[in-house]
């Protein structure tokens, strides 16, 4: 046996026993039972993997048929191919980290043990979405990882702010998950089956018309957008930073956001034949990626800006999708996962030393008294902004190199991929020198106990910073480990390789440029930053509140939607179902129920009237059919 289900079984047992017992249980003891088998987890992911590389077979493994009627079968079968091994290291390994750092950082939490019991249920549902074998079991750890992503982000439920964003997050996704639902039935209808390499062989070789295929495209990728917090559907990723720092970098950095990246590799066989679909994808991504960036630019908040960085990032991944390069795309997602996970922990062991303060205005100078933290965070913004040789240069100028050389590429999209590449180098430079350089604007009392984050916490950070500098190196094998199973339509060869040169060069001057015009503005009485924001004063507004997305939303579409519930649905077609289906009928029957209880007299001479007009009756009826 290949015990895949140990991977996903290992949290569940987690979440099982501090869920019920973690309570009354040491709190070291929690620590060591929710660090420890997703620790475990990562280990038999490691073994798989192994053995996936040595032999180049996926491993399957069927648990029982659950559904197996004559036109339907769907088992609980996990699978294990470069896709969802890629997935398992990055979730296993880096929630793995995650959990022993939450150790420190929660260490004094009232609710500590439900804590962790909400972290491993999230890991399980989690594995159980990257490892299914089929659109039902994917499903199934979907929807879980959204129930889990509600109880993580609105963790501190006392505070009704955290509770609405955790609100927000679980709406918003079922309103994606409509697009997903729809998809999967059209799939389904088509191919009669819902494994995956059914419909990805059933694509291959029979396609439909273009409009069916570009139509289970768009609503998968609908479906995708509404996880992966991208254009329309991002206006909860901000306001789920608002729970614990640790969840926002396991959840909203390295595994969560990144299930719709996930689910446009694995349904890669329909993308490929869905072209209109594919150049959404390409460009909404490319949309995303700029957008995020500039909204980044205008935020104080550190994890607001990390936040929008994310969906920037995400971009990025979907539009390396869009171009047909779901390698590249599932390259950028593993090095997003190490160094953003990383600047996520140390935004985390900044607020923890600055007694939970989030605002960059209120922080500066922070280098000379949290020197580890500020290295870490270095290292892991330099590979957020591209700059050789850190991680996040080789995938992002990978997706670049796509934007440009692709079928469906253009040198419009590429510009667009290049100028939020330089807008992310600008405001991760802006936040680096708002956060540790310049003057200290910390209060007196909270200045006096800064510290240095406990060791469970900066072990973790110096391992994600190491990574992000070795990260790169490692995952670049990881293109040619993925094209066997996802395709890769880019024609590479030696006439390319000058113009990727060339390009390469234009990806590090835009970091440069970003880096360098960040300490320009930022490094000094920073007057020009604010004569800049009165000059654009209108642009600025409307950046810094994100484009009135959310603004639109709430006075457009929720008040359409309450007026249409309150005056059509209740009043109109609420109010005639009612007549029609329950006041009606219960009418008639009372009125026939009132004209039988008035014969209900008391007089026996009616009685027997009664009986000898029955008999009356039943005699006719009896001659006239004779």
């Amino acid at each position: 046996m290949n015990h895949l289900m140990l991977i996903p079984l290992l949290p569940l047992v987690g979440f099982l026993i501090n869920g019920l017992i973690g309570s009354r249980l040491p709190r070291w003891l929690v620590s060591v039972i929710a660090c420890g088998l997703p620790a475990a987890a990562f280990a038999l992911t490691i073994g798989a993997f192994t053995l996936l590389r040595t032999t180049g077979t996926p491993i399957a493994e069927t648990l029982f048929t659950w559904v197996g009627a004559a036109d339907i079968k769907v088992d609980v079968a996990l699978y294990f191919d470069q896709v969802s091994a890629v997935m398992c290291l990055v979730v296993t390994g880096v929630g793995t980290l995650i959990h022993i750092y939450s150790a420190g950082y929660m260490s004094h939490d009232k609710s500590f043990a439900r804590y962790f019991a909400y972290l491993n249920l999230f890991l399980f549902f989690m594995l159980t979405l990257v490892l299914g074998k089929n659109l039902i079991m994917l499903f199934a750890g979907w929807e879980g990882v959204g129930l889990a992503s509600y109880l993580l982000i609105g963790f501190w439920f006392e505070d009704r702010e955290k509770t609405n964003a955790g609100l927000k997050a679980f709406v918003v996704n079922r309103v994606g998950d409509t697009g997903f639902v729809l998809a999967a039935f059209l799939i389904f209808y088509f191919t009669k089956t819902l494994d995956f390499q059914g419909i990805n062989g059933y694509f291959a070789a029979t396609q439909p018309s273009l409009l069916i295929m570009n139509t289970i495209g768009i609503l998968l990728l609908f479906g995708a957008c509404g996880k992966s917090a991208q254009i329309p559907l991002h206006v909860w990723l901000p306001d789920a930073m608002a729970g614990p720092t640790p969840v926002s970098a396991l959840i909203h950095a390295a595994t969560m956001v990144t299930a719709g990246v996930y689910l446009l590799s694995r349904m890669s066989g329909v993308f490929l034949h869905a072209p209109l679909a594919m150049d959404v994808v390409a460009w909404g991504g490319a949309l995303t990626a700029f957008v995020g960036a500039t909204m980044g630019i205008t935020q104080y908040n550190i994890k607001k800006v990390l936040a929008y960085s994310t969906m920037s990032q995400i971009g990025y991944m979907f539009m390396a999708c869009g171009l047909g390069a779901f390698d590249a795309g599932m390259f950028h997602l593993y090095t997003h996962a190490l160094f953003k996970a990383c600047l996520f922990l140390g935004a985390g062991a900044i607020i923890h030393a600055l007694h939970g303060e989030e605002d960059m205005r209120k922080m500066g100078g922070l280098w000379r008294k949290i020197p580890l933290t500020f290295g870490t965070f270095l290292f892991a913004s330099l590979a957020l902004s591209g700059v050789p040789p850190f991680a996040g240069f080789f995938s992002k100028d990978e997706i670049l190199w796509n934007a440009w050389s692709a079928p469906n590429g253009s040198p419009a999209i590429w510009a667009i991929g290049w100028i939020a590449a330089g807008m992310t180098a600008f405001y991760m430079t802006r936040a680096i020198i708002m956060t540790f350089f310049g003057e200290s604007n910390v209060p007196e009392k909270v200045e006096a106990g800064i510290h240095e984050a406990p060791f469970s916490m900066a072990s973790v950070l110096v391992i994600l910073a190491a990574l992000s500098l070795v990260g790169g190196f490692i995952g670049t094998r990881f293109t040619g480990f993925l094209s066997p199973v996802l395709g890769h339509p880019v024609a590479e060869g030696a006439a390319a390789g000058g113009m990727e040169h060339i390009l390469m060069g234009a990806s590090v001057a835009i970091a440069a440029c970003g880096i360098l015009l960040g300490c320009f503005l930022y490094l000094g009485k920073r007057t020009l930053v604010e004569k800049i924001r009165d000059a654009v004063g209108p642009i600025y507004r409307l950046v810094s509140n994100g484009y009135y997305f959310d603004a639109f939303y709430y006075k457009v579409v929720v008040r359409c939607v309450d007026w249409v519930s309150e005056s059509v649905l209740a009043k109109v077609t609420e109010t005639t179902f009612n007549f029609v289906a329950i006041e009606l009928p219960s009418g008639g029957i009372n009125m026939v129920s009132r004209l039988f209880s008035s014969l209900q007299t008391g007089n026996v001479q009616a009685y027997v009237l009664y009986v000898l007009l029955g008999l009356a009756l039943i005699l006719w009826w009896g001659v006239a059919h004779a």
